[in-house]
């Protein structure tokens, strides 16, 4: 084997390894997301529920999951919209514009 299949097959595993570290950090998040939801939903804490809502939209958008994104950031969106909350309102907004 040549040096520079060697650096190939090193890039490679790095880049499979970096990408199973960012679905379970992922996949961790959403769980930490889902967890506070559950918490806040129920008493009524409206704000960290729209946060929360912002939040499980940039992870699904940073996992290419695109509908699941527009779904979450639309919901906080409005949540914003409704609590008067122009600063993270803006925030949810620019990220449905990357969301494209």
């Amino acid at each position: 084997m040549d040096r520079a299949s060697d650096y190939e097959s090193e890039g490679q595993r790095f880049e499979s390894s970096r990408a199973h570290h960012t679905y379970r950090a992922a996949e961790s998040g959403e769980a930490h997301y889902r967890t506070a939801l559950a918490l806040a939903e129920p008493r009524g804490m409206r704000p960290l529920v729209a946060h929360c809502y912002l939040g499980l939209g940039k992870l699904a958008r940073r996992t290419g999951q695109r509908e699941q994104a527009q779904e979450h950031l639309t919901t906080a969106t409005t949540m914003y919209r409704d609590m008067a909350m122009r600063f993270w309102l803006e925030q949810a907004q620019a990220e449905i514009t990357q969301t494209g």
